[in-house]
């Protein structure tokens, strides 16, 4: 029978348990922003009452100690779930993921306190206080040694992509419910074998650990293999375009003398209007064969980072192939990007895919893409034309897109990359007919 000081002996180390696992969440999210997170930390608390009414509930009927305890188990994992979800602004199934992630660390702590309190004295207060702080303890240690060895971001490397985040979340589930169930399994286990059960239940997070740092290290190396590449690729083609520009050259070369005599011809016989028309002809023909090519060449060269050069120049081949006009403006030399350059590359893939998806539904498709590095800071714009029904104030929902449901990822993945740079400003407009999205990076240093 539930008394009194059962009730809130129990909801005090549900939410001790909820504080850990806050902690974890701060590591395994890659939280940077530690204070704006706390600050909506409160609603969490909620979850530690409700599970114990739940469990006031579930013990008054008749049932095996499990079947409650997985279903008071599963009930807090998903109210913690929508909790970050909220927090962080994540979809489900990565909310889902990160929240079972920092379970598992929750709970293997939650076995050494455990051992803890049956280890002391029974009488007194003193028991549940010290493995209670012991707990707590253990998690903020745990989560600043997680946050040095940057579990958070191989995590969150692991999570990227439209069907990562379901396959990573379930597998995390099932290591999650394994773990309760040891815990599950503690009152169980004799005394003399409490020191082997909580080594296995170690060993099992760090192998835990280890599996999610090399798959994600696998798929980074995966990554930069095709991005080496494509760089290479790229840069055929971009070779190419310069073979195609010396022949056009040599072209406009040789008609070159027959042109001049022509336009001599027109001026000696006083013809200025047709002399007009010829130049305007021959600016527009030049325009279109070279100048162009020429320019576009100009302006790819200004970018010194291979692999934001190999994006842009396959993002520019897929548009000439989809019949969309580009234009390309780099100004200035670019050496830098102020962030991690593959979460650059990232974002630019998104915004330029989401501008390329967005001219194809208009008459005249169109995509400007402008880079500009000056004073220590890049400025990215991405401008398209915009012609369809959704309100893009809600793209930033995900899931959300006027293609149809599964799709809609990118905005969403956008946001959260720039939610871990404070340098980061991104701006969207919308207007006349245009989509405009900019992104300023600031040298931190």
């Amino acid at each position: 029978m539930f008394s009194l000081s059962k009730f809130f002996s129990a909801y005090g180390d549900s939410l001790i348990g909820h504080l850990a696992l806050a902690a974890y969440l701060m590591a395994v999210t890659d939280e940077r922003a530690v204070c704006k997170r706390l600050k909506k930390l409160p609603p969490l608390l909620l979850s530690p009452l409700f599970g114990m009414l739940l469990s006031m509930g579930l013990y008054a009927v008749p049932a095996l100690q499990m079947v409650q305890y997985t279903i008071f188990s599963f009930s807090i994992l998903i109210m913690c779930t929508f909790w970050v979800q909220w927090a962080w602004s994540l979809g489900f199934w990565r909310a889902f993921a990160s929240t079972c992630m920092a379970g598992v660390f929750q709970v293997a702590d939650s076995t050494l306190s455990m051992m803890l309190f049956c280890s002391l004295p029974t009488e007194g207060t003193f028991p549940f206080a010290a493995s209670a702080l012991l707990h707590l303890a253990v998690s903020i240690a745990t989560a600043l040694l997680l946050c040095k060895l940057r579990f958070g971001a191989w995590f969150r490397l692991l999570l990227d992509g439209e069907t990562a985040p379901r396959q990573t979340a379930l597998l995390l589930f099932a290591l999650e419910m394994v773990m309760e169930l040891l815990l599950f399994l503690l009152n169980s286990i004799p005394s003399h074998l409490l020191v082997i059960y909580y080594l296995l239940v170690v060993s099992m997070v760090v192998l835990m650990t280890a599996l999610v740092i090399y798959l994600a290290q696998r798929l980074d190396a995966a990554r930069k293999i095709q991005a080496q590449q494509d760089v290479i690729a790229q840069q055929q083609l971009y070779e190419q375009d310069l073979e195609t520009i010396r022949r056009e050259v040599r072209a406009f070369r040789h008609d070159y003398k027959n042109i001049l005599a022509g336009l001599s011809h027109q001026a000696g016989e006083g013809e200025l209007e047709g002399l007009r028309r010829t130049l305007s002809e021959l600016d527009a023909g030049f325009d279109r064969r070279l100048g162009r090519k020429i320019q576009a060449c100009t302006q790819i060269g200004n970018l010194q980072i291979p692999e934001v050069r190999s994006l842009l120049l396959s993002k520019l081949t897929a548009m000439r192939e989809k019949g969309v006009e580009y234009h390309l403006e780099v100004l200035y030399p670019v050496t830098g990007v102020h962030m991690d350059v593959w979460d650059f590359v990232r974002c630019l893939g998104i915004l330029i895919d989401n501008a390329v998806e967005a001219a194809m539904d208009t008459e005249q498709p169109w995509v400007e893409v402008v880079l500009l590095a000056q004073d220590e800071r890049l400025f990215l714009r991405v401008s398209n034309p915009y012609t369809n029904a959704l309100d893009p104030g809600k793209m930033w929902n995900e899931g959300c897109s006027s293609k149809g449901a599964g799709r809609g990822m990118g905005l969403s993945s956008y946001q959260h990359i720039l939610m871990n740079y404070s340098n980061a400003s991104p701006y969207t407009s919308w207007a006349h007919g245009v989509f405009v999205q900019e992104l300023t990076l600031e040298d931190k240093a």
